[in-house]
């Protein structure tokens, strides 16, 4: 697949527009990748940053636009790409062990009416042990913490074997540690070849996590490399009059772009 990218966008997203209740939340999007990155979708509550996640995924219907992934629909690209959703959207009652939801990423692998056999669960649990989980194992999803749930649904995404992954808030509610391990794991999927795109809140730990940033409020406001996109001008299009600290961080900001 990674032959494919180098001829083509790994994604892209052309004129897309999303309405709830006749009310447009995205409003002719673009937003084209052609080479591996890691990228934080970031601006403010209500802009549209998980509606554009779940409209490139086909979760959500489009007024209008087009989405490909390497050239193709993104049905037709499923087993290239990863999801891990907001903990707030997943049924933590369920009774599912943690090994159990790990081995839900192999069954794009699988074929009709197989089950995942000693392969499978040896590939989810090394997938367990890169985010800090092999003695959880066992453990009913219901019983971790809100930290252990995230890494959870990172392994699986992990087990997929992907090319392109789609996270939205993976950062949100976890402790530090778990931040930090986070962080780690996904820069190393971008250093083996891999695109990860990040809805993400923290405007002091966007400038250091991401090679990439898209700020968005409804319209795309810019996308690119963060050094040069990543502005006190930008975000100041991007949240307007709401970012009252905005030019508290702005030289907190600048300082840690230039040692990137």
């Amino acid at each position: 697949m990674q032959s494919m990218a180098s001829k083509i966008s790994i994604l892209d997203v052309h004129d897309v527009t999303v309405a709830y209740h006749r009310k447009p939340v995205l409003w002719d999007v673009d937003l084209t990748l052609t080479e591996p990155c890691l990228l934080g979708i970031i601006g403010p509550n209500g802009a549209g940053k998980s509606t554009l996640i779940k409209a490139i995924l086909g979760l959500v219907p489009l007024v209008s636009g087009s989405v490909q992934v390497f050239g193709q629909s993104v049905a037709s690209q499923r087993k290239s790409i990863g999801y891990v959703p907001q903990r707030e959207s997943v049924d933590w009652d369920f009774p599912v062990n943690v090994l159990d939801v790990v081995l839900m990423g192999t069954y794009g692998n699988l074929g009709w009416f197989q089950r995942p056999g000693a392969t499978e669960k040896a590939w989810a649990r090394q997938c367990l042990d890169m985010v800090g989980l092999s003695d959880f194992a066992d453990r009913q999803i219901g019983q971790l913490s809100g930290g252990q749930q995230q890494r959870t649904f990172l392994a699986r995404a992990l087990a997929q074997q992907a090319d392109v992954y789609f996270m939205d808030e993976p950062f949100a509610g976890v402790d530090a540690a778990t931040e930090q391990a986070i962080i780690v794991l996904l820069r190393k999927l971008r250093e083996q070849g891999k695109t990860v795109l990040v809805v993400h809140h923290d405007l002091r730990t966007a400038p250091i996590y991401f090679d990439q940033v898209a700020l968005l409020n409804v319209r795309l406001v810019a996308a690119g490399p963060t050094q040069s996109t990543f502005t006190d001008e930008n975000l100041h299009k991007t949240y307007g009059g709401r970012l009252a600290i905005l030019d508290k961080l702005s030289q907190a900001v600048e300082a840690q772009t230039r040692t990137r």
